[in-house]
């Protein structure tokens, strides 16, 4: 059975998809993926979504700043994406992923920086009212702490503690669930104890498959059945309602 269901994060502009992006695309379609908010990292990705975003009308794109690329970044080179994130804010429908990320970032200084930069583009997302989508990898609180007074936070492919994740609800953010709840106990754990109002679900492809090889946006419905499970739950009920919250997250 089809069911109609979002991919709240992608990135079908990444080489992966080089030889069949459109036919991947049109795959996640006949499958019920209605919409699909694919995500830029940097400068570079950032025009791709964009492009994509004007393509397809049901691709959406969100222009990002990802903490992995800041450590090594020069001043200069960030401060061209936060200005072209501010001249495209009006054709993008969210800010991110952007944020922390210490599981790569292991010195002090990168990590000061990463934070440094993040404050910047939470003041993007703040100035111009924009949903924030957040990379939080072994920085989760920190980054709720930095962003608990924004209107509207995804925390993206979430992988965090279920503590903090209680805090993160109780900011009223949404949590993305990503593909890999189909094999990653952490992730059942989360979502099983996940508030459905504040859940979303996402691939991330072309990473976290569900199956061999590349994942895409299709593959978001392999999700659905192990979350109705975990929730005891019909799977309709697990559709419509990341349908409707990744819709009031990025006021699609």
């Amino acid at each position: 059975m089809n069911y109609e269901v979002i991919d709240s994060h992608c990135h079908l502009d990444f080489p992966k998809f080089n030889k069949d992006r459109h036919e991947t695309i049109e795959r996640a379609r006949k499958c019920g993926v209605v919409q699909m908010i694919n995500s830029g990292i940097d400068y570079k990705t950032n025009v791709d979504s964009l492009e994509l975003a004007k393509k397809y009308d049901f691709v959406h794109a969100t222009l990002g700043l990802s903490p992995q690329m800041v450590p090594d970044a020069s001043e200069e080179k960030i401060k061209q994406i936060l200005s072209q994130m501010e001249r495209n804010i009006e054709k993008a429908v969210g800010i991110g992923e952007a944020g922390l990320d210490f599981y790569y970032c292991t010195t002090d200084t990168g990590r000061k920086k990463q934070e440094a930069v993040f404050r910047q583009v939470i003041e993007i997302a703040d100035n111009y009212n924009k949903t924030l989508v957040i990379h939080g990898r072994n920085g989760e609180d920190l980054a709720l702490e930095m962003t608990k007074d924004l209107n509207r936070v995804v925390f993206h492919c979430y992988g965090g503690s279920l503590e903090t994740m209680k805090n993160i609800v109780d900011a009223g953010h949404y949590v993305s669930v990503p593909t890999l709840v189909c094999f990653s106990e952490h992730h059942k754990s989360i979502a099983q104890n996940l508030p459905l109002e504040n859940m979303l679900i996402e691939t991330d492809s072309p990473y976290l498959s569900p199956r061999k090889g590349r994942n895409e946006p299709s593959f978001v419905l392999d999700s659905v059945s192990v979350i109705a499970n975990l929730k005891e739950l019909e799977e309709t009920d697990i559709t419509r309602a990341t349908i409707q919250n990744t819709r009031r997250a990025f006021e699609l």
